[in-house]
């Protein structure tokens, strides 16, 4: 209520006066390539990324703020205080007037500086900035006859979006801990669920409980947004967890006879991979009809419950004995002759009715903690990106001034 009453206070009372920014600030670029990166650097070095590199040497120690000269454009600021290296394409902006403060003029300018350089863009985006531009954007100084009324309603102005900032952050750090701890747990009771130390099972290989059928090819240019429900290897990485009910994408009807397909309870698995954990991932398809799969998939045909088996494939024991048939060369690839040894444990392997109980309970188990994890996997960045809204709005109120008609001109 008070950021409110602050605002309401600042739109009824405070006179603007706007002037350029190459008027209030001196504007340049650096010296250095990436090649000048060092790992072990102690000084930061800004390029034209959100990521912030290390250098060795440094070229400025001021209060500055540093955006892109190509790429992200109008998306990357960095707000800098101290020593630091600048890429030869980005620019670093440092006010010497003694009437505006740098952090105000970071915030104002995350707020505004996109709409006017893509005012001045041809096209929806803006590909390069040059001098002149940046030195043209205008900048609102409230009460410009008042310095010293003019630096405390900005540093009002900072302290407001710098708590909303400083919330978003923390409230990032505690969501993420509060996920890994519930990943942890899970994989905790996952693995001691499925690991038999207790009770009557058969360690059986892959081979002996069912078949893999292999994939067939298709492109990212045979999808439609109307087609035949497809499953890529790609998105089985990025897309899908332990199990699914409808595949992501869809690919042309013409080529119904040329594919291959998982039907509903088939385990899908993935053959190459950037990392050794990525090669063999699983995904049970529970779809209520068959889907296309990929030729870098294969489909693993059984006659167990079908989430039962994915949640197996998860296990640090089964991810260690896949390790050991999987090909490391440019990229990882599953030794299918190999894989189809590793073992997974049957319960009850002699009462099939029994068996397939007993995977039902421990599936009923897993699937609560999965949807838990889940629930907070996906909580995570709806909740930040409220949180990231709530600040733009305020943001935006807070430095939203009406220009004068010359100035808009």
């Amino acid at each position: 209520m008070s950021n409110v009453r602050f605002m309401d206070k600042l739109d009824d009372s405070v006179h603007m006066d706007w002037v350029s920014l190459g008027a209030v600030a001196d504007i340049g670029t650096g010296s250095s390539n990436r090649q000048d990166k060092s790992e072990n650097g102690i000084y930061p070095f800004y390029v034209r990324s959100k990521n912030v590199l290390k250098s060795d040497t440094f070229q400025f120690d001021e209060v500055a703020i540093v955006v892109p000269g190509e790429g992200g454009i109008g998306e990357i600021f960095h707000y800098v205080e101290g020593k630091y290296a600048l890429h030869q394409r980005a620019y670093r902006i440092r006010v010497i007037s003694g009437i505006l403060n740098t952090k105000f003029l970071y915030h104002f300018m995350s707020s505004n500086f996109k709409k006017y350089i893509l005012a001045k863009s041809v096209g929806a985006t803006a590909t390069s900035i040059r001098k002149p531009m940046l030195e043209g954007f205008q900048i609102p100084i409230p009460c410009p006859e008042n310095p010293k009324k003019s630096l405390e309603i900005q540093a009002e102005i900072v302290r407001i979006l710098d708590a909303f900032t400083s919330l978003t952050a923390e409230l990032t750090a505690e969501l993420t801990a509060e996920l890994t701890a519930r990943k942890k747990q899970y994989n905790y009771y996952r693995d001691k669920l499925l690991s038999f130390e207790d009770g009557e099972v058969a360690w059986k290989p892959l081979g002996e409980i069912g078949e893999f059928i292999r994939g067939k090819r298709f492109t990212k240019a045979d999808y439609v947004d109307d087609g035949i429900s497809a499953i890529h290897y790609g998105e089985i990485y990025t897309r899908y967890g332990a199990f699914t009910t409808r595949a992501h994408s869809q690919v042309r009807s013409d080529m119904a006879k040329t594919l291959r397909y998982a039907l509903p309870g088939d385990v899908v698995i993935t053959d190459v991979g950037e990392t050794v954990e990525d090669v063999g991932k699983a995904v049970a398809w529970l779809g209520d009809g068959k889907v296309a799969i990929h030729d870098h998939c294969y489909a693993f045909r059984h006659t167990m419950n079908p989430k039962y088996v994915s949640y197996c494939m998860q296990t640090a024991s089964f991810i260690a004995e896949k390790a050991k048939h999987v090909a490391r060369t440019k990229v990882n690839t599953l030794l299918m002759t190999g894989f189809s040894k590793v073992s997974i444990p049957i319960p009850y392997p002699d009462d099939l009715e029994k068996s397939l109980d007993e995977q039902a309970r421990i599936v009923s188990i897993l699937d609560k903690f999965n949807a838990l994890t889940d629930s907070i996997s996906e909580g995570l960045p709806r909740e930040i990106e409220l949180r990231q809204k709530q600040y733009e709005y305020y943001r935006d109120l807070l430095l939203s001034f009406p220009k004068p008609e010359e100035v808009v001109a």
